[in-house]
């Protein structure tokens, strides 16, 4: 299982994008890969010298938002703790650690976030979430009595135990997401040249914290009435909880296939406890959508 950084509080201002879905619309989440593109010529070429390139190329081919988001990082300085540049293998594993840590690097910028406050989110390459109200919120760890299960549990000791970690407020639960699901697919476009273990759980860290978002706002709604008649009433917040849902929904099912490479057997145990009543009925009762749970699950109706 591959570990990632724990999050920071990081402070600073953002400014606000235009919103770029209908709320009253049906609404399908999607956007644009080709895992099949020849990136073989980038494979044969690849040395430690060109890994940023290379990077950006296979993305251009393969998940154009993967290739956005290494544009706007480029200058990062800490790339070079998340890529792995002995072998393409090695490198197209990293991608899941790389893309990820680079997510919260770019949405915690603090000309974008101010801890606690409101926070960003690099959705894709022709959509970025700014000035996101997160009105504050509380621990994280409360909601592990929710929790009944151990096929989260792992991450529940990384995220909702640990001492820090566990205390962390609603950018948190939004950070973590936000951050699996572009880790997620940044696999999920080259799995066929990932031998090893370091991205074996991709599927699941998107499948837990999508868990975390839905468990924290009936957390929400059931003990801090006031905080939640806050967040309901924020259209981003809105957006962004529907939109992360789909979008959770999306890539688990491209990446699917690959279980066992990209995923263990518990990120589908965990997404059917996603979909029970008490969960789909709080993220329709918050965001005032209905989601589908047949083959379009990325879809509203």
């Amino acid at each position: 299982m591959t570990a990632l950084l724990a999050l920071g509080p990081m402070v600073g201002t953002a400014a606000a994008t235009p919103r770029v879905t209908s709320a009253a619309a049906p609404y399908c989440y999607e956007e644009p890969s080709q895992p099949t593109a020849d990136v073989s010529d980038l494979k044969a070429k690849f040395n430690s010298a060109n890994w940023m390139q290379t990077l950006q190329a296979m993305y251009q081919r393969r998940w154009p938002s993967g290739q956005a988001l290494a544009i706007a990082q480029a200058r990062d300085k800490y790339w070079d703790q998340f890529v792995r540049k002995d072998s393409f293998e090695s490198f197209a594993e990293s991608m899941m650690v790389a893309i990820h840590e680079e997510t919260h690097m770019w949405d915690l910028d603090p000309s974008r976030t101010r801890w606690n406050v409101h926070t960003a989110a690099w959705i894709n390459a022709s959509r970025q979430d700014t000035a996101v109200p997160l009105h504050d919120g509380f621990p994280r760890k409360e909601i592990l009595p929710l929790i009944k299960d151990r096929f989260s549990d792992s991450m529940d000791g990384i995220y909702l135990r640990d001492r820090t970690q566990g205390e962390y407020h609603f950018q948190g639960v939004t950070a973590e997401l936000n951050a699996g699901l572009t880790g997620l697919p940044a696999v999920t476009v080259v799995q066929e040249y990932i031998k090893g273990v370091g991205a074996s759980n991709a599927r699941d860290i998107a499948a837990t914290n999508l868990r975390y978002l839905l468990l924290y706002l009936r957390v929400a709604k059931d003990r801090y009435p006031d905080y939640w008649a806050k967040i309901k009433n924020e259209p981003k917040v809105r957006e962004l909880v529907l939109t992360q849902f789909l979008r959770t929904a999306y890539w688990l099912e491209k990446s699917a296939p690959y279980t066992g490479k990209l995923g263990s057997p518990n990120a589908d145990k965990i997404t059917a406890t996603n979909y029970a009543p008490e969960n789909l009925a709080i993220l329709e009762e918050f965001t005032g959508r209905k989601v589908r749970t047949d083959a379009q699950k990325h879809c509203t109706t």
